[in-house]
């Protein structure tokens, strides 16, 4: 009985920005779990080509390319989808971006694509899903904040701002939508070895500081989001909203 609370078969789940890194992960540990696959992204060759990959290991997988930034996109593409293909039973908000600059440096522009990617396409994604899922009574959204949702340290404040707006907005959703049978949470990674974070593993001394202030003693890997991700899309998480749950080896709670 326990075990088939985290049971996704016959569930549809779309993620955005899973052509590759944490989403692409996520996306084939939700197909492992049975669950039908949405890929999204902004490069439709690219979404395809990943689309193949999980074919190939036996998940049925849709691509559906579109702009996380774009509201009108973001509806047009779910609405489209849902009359032709399906129901959107799940949805994981992934697709983020991060620029690394000192505050006083930060370029505008820079500025406001992060506030677009990282939290503006969550609004945009998750109101297209949600009008659906609310018609059922039923639907699960994760969304996928950061340690930076509690956390910061230097270079990336832009990108701070964003991630503690996704957690705020994670609990809007949930206040909002928990009466029309959402469950809205969030997945907060610590420092996962991804292609965004390429410039920090390549670098031997945040790594090394990265070891001592991790009580893990090490950079996650992206597998490692897989099962609470399944928990918060799943049955298993029936009565859990509005949180945010850390995946960061510790390193949210030690000074």
């Amino acid at each position: 009985m326990s075990l088939t609370l985290f049971d996704l078969t016959g569930r549809r789940a779309l993620v955005t920005g899973s052509s590759q890194g944490i989403g692409y992960a996520l996306a084939r540990g939700l197909a492992e779990a049975g669950a039908e696959i949405v890929l999204n992204g902004r490069d439709p060759a690219r979404t395809e080509a990943a689309a193949e990959a999980l074919r190939d290991g036996g998940a049925t997988v849709h691509a559906l390319p579109f702009d996380v930034t774009d509201h009108a996109a973001a509806r047009a593409a779910v609405d489209g989808f849902e009359a032709g293909t399906g129901a959107i039973d799940i949805l994981v908000n992934n697709a983020g971006m991060q620029h690394r600059t000192p505050l006083e440096d930060f370029p505008a522009e820079a500025f406001e694509r992060l506030l677009q990617t990282n939290i503006a396409s969550v609004f945009h994604v998750g109101q297209a899903v949600a009008r659906h899922m609310i018609g059922r009574g039923r639907g699960k959204i994760v969304n996928i904040c950061s340690v930076q949702s509690s956390l910061a340290r230097p270079g990336i404040a832009p990108y701070t701002a964003t991630k503690g707006a996704v957690a705020n907005l994670t609990k809007g959703m949930a206040t909002d939508w928990a009466k029309h049978g959402l469950q809205c949470n969030g997945l907060a990674p610590g420092y996962f070895d991804t292609p965004l974070n390429a410039a920090l593993v390549a670098d031997p001394d945040f790594s090394a500081w990265l070891a001592k202030r991790t009580p893990a003693g090490r950079w996650g890997r992206v597998e490692e989001l897989v099962g609470a991700c399944i928990f918060l899309a799943s049955d298993a998480s029936s009565f859990v909203n509005g949180t945010v749950v850390y995946v960061d080896g510790g390193i949210t709670a030690s000074l």
